[in-house]
């Protein structure tokens, strides 16, 4: 296997052909203090996350988020995550932060996602009876679909979802969300093959606070199934 660029390449002697296989891409997300996100890109995330729900243990200001974002390197996605944000508020943040794209979690419509001309992923909350095909045909703009498990009120609850929900000829990039950790998330990403993992709650000492050892835990597993 030669590694080459986003992914890897596994050649197959019997063809001497090559199939590109692109690696799992990792967002840590919630981060509130400048350590934890100089740890998650010391581990080789993707992407950081930055929470603007007033009601979540993870969120932080545009002035936190200022400081904290101006740490960060680049070819590192920024993410604002927004729960039924007042517009006004959203534009604020856009206009004083470098955002590179917005995560929706309330109840937004496509076209309250789509009125700030930034690309966006939206979250969907899955159980029993959710239709993802549906769900997706409503968001056709956003440029993937995070998946976290269903909870009373908003934001996530660090709870696993039953990854057989998702239908198995799903077509959109897919964002894995729920629960993830160290422990799991081998077993996650060989079974969902997401085109990302999501985590906030999996790799904290407490709310709001996280774990280096615990970040470079997750993101070293989400590698080790990558192969």
């Amino acid at each position: 296997m030669v590694l080459a660029g986003a992914g890897a390449y596994h050649l197959h002697s019997s063809t001497r052909t090559a199939r590109f296989v692109p690696r799992t891409r990792v967002k840590i997300c919630g981060l509130t203090r400048a350590q934890d996100v100089d740890a998650a890109v010391a581990a080789g995330a993707d992407a950081l996350g930055f929470v603007f729900y007033p009601a979540s243990p993870r969120y932080v200001s545009i002035a936190q988020a200022a400081a904290l974002m101006a740490r960060v390197p680049p070819f590192i996605t920024i993410v604002g995550l927004f729960v039924n944000a007042d517009p006004a508020y959203v534009r604020e943040a856009l206009d004083s932060l470098p955002i590179q794209l917005l995560q929706f979690h309330g109840d937004e419509t496509e076209a309250d996602c789509l009125q700030y001309g930034r690309p966006y992923i939206r979250a969907a909350r899955m159980r029993p009876g959710v239709d993802l095909v549906e769900y997706a045909a409503c968001f056709p703009s956003a440029r993937g679909l995070l998946l976290d498990a269903f909870v009373e009120g908003y934001g996530g609850g660090g709870k696993v979802f039953d990854w057989s929900l998702i239908p198995p000829a799903f077509d959109r990039p897919l964002i894995l969300s729920g629960g993830l950790s160290a422990d799991n998330v081998v077993d996650a990403v060989r079974r969902v093959r997401p085109w990302a993992v999501d985590v906030s709650s999996g790799v904290e000492a407490a709310k709001g606070i996280k774990d280096a050892g615990a970040i470079a835990q997750f993101i070293s597993g989400v590698r080790d199934a990558d192969g």
